[in-house]
């Protein structure tokens, strides 16, 4: 039972670890304002041809940086920790967690309910 508890919290000491690296709080994924300017650009229906070439070069770039901002999010979603699991690995991993936790909280009502022995003062 030692044993467990040490190898349990020796990887969550390595997931915390992990966690404090890079965390989804970390992301920079701000692609919302670039959808909605391409779908004005789109919405717009220039009479000159000019302006039309002029304003479908624009969504062009547009959807460049988007297609950019959106290779940016996949590379950081792949850092984030426990990414590489599959979900049941991910649910196995959460049902764990939930055992430790549980068992550490009896420990806990454990110790507090034991009886506390007074040292004699000499």
């Amino acid at each position: 039972m030692l044993n467990q508890n040490v190898i349990m919290e020796s990887e969550l000491s390595e997931e915390g670890a992990l966690r404090s690296q890079f965390t989804v709080d970390d992301l920079d994924i701000e692609i919302l304002p670039l959808i909605y300017e391409i779908i004005r650009s789109v919405e717009k229906d220039p009479h000159d041809t000019t302006q039309k070439a002029k304003e479908s070069q624009d969504t062009s770039h547009k959807i460049l940086e988007l297609q950019k901002k959106l290779d940016s999010a996949r590379a950081q979603i792949r850092r984030l920790p426990g990414i590489e699991y599959s979900k049941e690995e991910q649910l196995q991993k959460l049902e764990t967690l939930r055992k430790q936790l549980r068992l550490k909280r009896e420990l806990l009502l454990k110790y507090r309910n034991m009886c506390t022995f007074e040292v004699p003062k000499v």
